[in-house]
């Protein structure tokens, strides 16, 4: 009899073994990451996985497994190694990098990718825009034209391929505007733009023309107000108080310039941007400023930069901070789901904090909500 339940036990314990096995199998959570391992964009991508690495040893779960493969940056190879993780039966994916490589991406039914691009439009169902999107800049500048009282804004939106994102970013967060103008980044042809839209030659003209009016008048101080009209470019306002230009790097710097050119000089009106990402390039330039721009924490950036240098040696790009915070949400999802129903819950509505800051997961985006500084003198401040 003894003998039976030694062997009875045997086989609850080899059961026992299996089903703890089974069940080990079942909570895993498997990633794929797809990202560009070899060709020019090759460095980029290994500073994402690296984020990634440090992301899962921050949060102390080994529950979360990563299967990186390569796209190349060609979105014939993402095709394949996307159909390659839907075969090992992963269906969640960070990646891929670029928005190109999302073009075949709607032949994979079974997986949601977290793309890290931040263009919206024209995506497939199965894929998240996790980037710094459009509608969140814009709606970042919205509360501050709100809190600053700002009522007449024009927009400067460059002929470039992103000009419908921003066109659809304006739309969705329905920032208020006194006109929008499209521009041609060609030097040459933007400062006659810029002057049509600034009505310089009017302006110009008006100058003149309150000169030849002093000159020609009895009055006994003519010759001081004359000294004083003489000092000026122009004469007369103009009907906006904020300038928004949907530009970057030496782009924005041109329209800036152009505006300077005009008389519209930024500490008369309010001259505001995208996300620059901390360009150090802008806090040289004191005469184009202040500038006003949307971004991600400062402060949180500058801690996650120093903790990637301390363990690779090497500073990263500000993707690699995008890809650290979805590992995080990746891990806060999977505590409130079940493994296979974490790629489900990026089609429903949720709220996360992260590096980056607090975003919110809604219609195939990740929206974030961002700070608002100031280069004024050569020196960020931070607004809100």
């Amino acid at each position: 009899m003894n003998k039976f339940f030694k062997i009875l036990f045997s086989i609850f314990l080899v059961l026992l073994f299996e089903m703890s096995i089974s069940y080990s199998k079942e909570t895993k959570i498997k990633i794929g990451v797809l990202v560009p391992l070899s060709g020019e964009n090759e460095s980029l991508g290994k500073q994402i996985l690296n984020s990634i690495r440090m992301a899962l040893i921050d949060i102390k779960n080994n529950d979360i497994e990563i299967y990186p493969k390569d796209t190349r940056s060609d979105p014939d190879l993402t095709l394949r190694s996307a159909l390659e993780f839907e075969q090992m039966g992963i269906s969640l994916v960070i990646g891929p990098v670029f928005h190109k490589n999302l073009l075949f991406l709607d032949k994979v039914k079974n997986i949601t990718f977290l793309s890290l691009t931040n263009k919206t439009l024209d995506l497939h169902k199965n894929i998240i825009s996790s980037g710094i999107n459009s509608s969140s800049q814009l709606n970042t500048i919205k509360k501050f034209l709100e809190k600053s009282e700002i009522k007449k804004t024009i927009f400067l939106i460059p002929n470039l391929s992103y000009d419908l994102e921003i066109k659809k970013g304006i739309k969705e967060s329905k920032i208020k505007f006194f006109k929008k103008y499209n521009y041609d980044i060609d030097p040459t042809k933007l400062t006659k733009q810029i002057e049509k839209i600034t009505n310089y030659g009017i302006r110009k003209q008006n100058l003149l023309d309150e000169i030849s009016r002093i000159e020609n008048s009895d009055d006994p101080n003519k010759e001081k107000i004359i000294e004083n009209l003489e000092k000026k470019y122009t004469l007369g306002n103009v009907k906006f108080d904020s300038v928004i230009i949907t530009d970057f790097d030496e782009s924005l710097k041109s329209v800036i310039t152009s505006l300077l050119y005009t008389d519209i000089s930024p500490e008369n009106k309010y001259i505001i941007t995208l996300n620059q990402w901390f360009d150090e390039s802008l806090y040289k330039e004191k005469n184009l400023q202040p500038i006003y721009y949307p971004s991600i924490n400062k402060q949180n950036l500058d801690e996650f930069t120093d903790k990637f240098f301390k363990k690779f040696n090497y500073k990263p790009n500000y993707l690699s901070l995008l890809s650290y915070d979805l590992i995080g949400l990746i891990y806060y999802l999977s505590l409130k789901n079940e493994a296979l129903e974490i790629s489900k819950s990026f089609k429903t509505q949720n709220t996360f904090k992260g590096k980056i800051g607090i975003f919110e997961i809604k219609d195939n985006k990740i929206n974030h909500q961002l700070n608002f500084y100031q280069i004024n003198n050569g020196k960020l401040i931070e607004i809100f």
